[in-house]
């Protein structure tokens, strides 16, 4: 078992945060999280594209590529992988791996199961050491068929999937009954709204998401803080020092 997949924990479930740059992922290990996760919104919209569209294979490469080798443990959310085509999603699973990601998550789009279970036994292949989380969308952007959910993932473990990923799934009894369904780790995405941690631990989730989340909470606290001061009251809340966010870039190439 490696670190990473030792960390979905039954009773403990992994926190997973996710970071949209450089910054925002050494500020969030600096917080004590040991594993980071990026967000694929968070990805797009930084450069300007469209997120889910399979546009940003570049951009998140990249960013893996300045991630790999920080001093915690990587996880890319690579959407569908960039592609139709199995061998090609696992040469990004490769590419990956190669510059130091413990993890990949790739959802189904609600596209045909088979081609999805094919991506990811092409990862398996790939990068053996990947954790693989596979992702359906059956709740986010379907009509939360239970029935179908446990046909896609049920395809996605035979695949050879290390987890199973059901955003958009909050109704406690549902998320008990896959977490019991599975012997592979349930993440969920976490929902204000939804069960508090504590309360997905003890229906059996062993992973939790941030996803977008906090890349949209940082966008509305810039338009807080923009507003406010325009109408003249002091920015509140917590506000690194330049020196602090400074600090997390990169060294310039030849940098001791």
């Amino acid at each position: 078992m490696t670190a990473f997949a030792a960390l979905h924990r039954a009773g403990a479930p992994l926190l997973l945060p996710c970071a949209w740059d450089h910054a925002s992922a050494l500020a969030l290990a600096g917080q004590g999280f040991g594993a980071v996760g990026t967000t694929s919104l968070g990805v797009a919209a930084a450069a300007g594209l469209p997120d889910g569209a399979s546009v940003t294979r570049d951009e998140t490469l990249r960013l893996a590529l300045t991630l790999g080798s920080a001093p915690f443990l990587l996880s890319v959310d690579a959407e569908d992988g960039f592609s139709d085509d199995p061998d090609e999603v696992g040469e990004f699973a490769r590419e990956l791996a190669a510059v130091g990601a413990v993890g990949i998550n790739l959802e189904d789009a609600l596209g045909p199961a088979d081609r999805h279970a094919a991506k990811i036994a092409a990862v398996r292949s790939a990068a053996p050491g990947l954790f693989v989380n596979a992702r359906t969308d059956t709740y986010w952007s379907g009509d939360g068929d239970p029935a179908e959910t446990v046909r896609r993932l049920a395809a996605y473990r035979e695949a050879g999937a290390d987890g199973v990923f059901v955003p958009g799934l909050t109704d406690p009894a549902r998320i008990a009954f896959l977490a019991a369904r599975f012997d592979v780790p349930l993440n969920v995405l976490y929902s204000p709204a939804g069960p508090t941690l504590a309360h997905l631990a003890d229906l059996g989730v062993r992973r939790v998401s941030l996803g977008s989340l906090l890349y949209r909470r940082a966008l509305g606290a810039v338009l807080e803080t923009a507003a406010g001061i325009r109408d003249g009251r002091a920015p509140g809340g917590a506000t690194p020092a330049y020196d602090e966010v400074r600090a997390m870039s990169r060294p310039a190439p030849g940098t001791p």
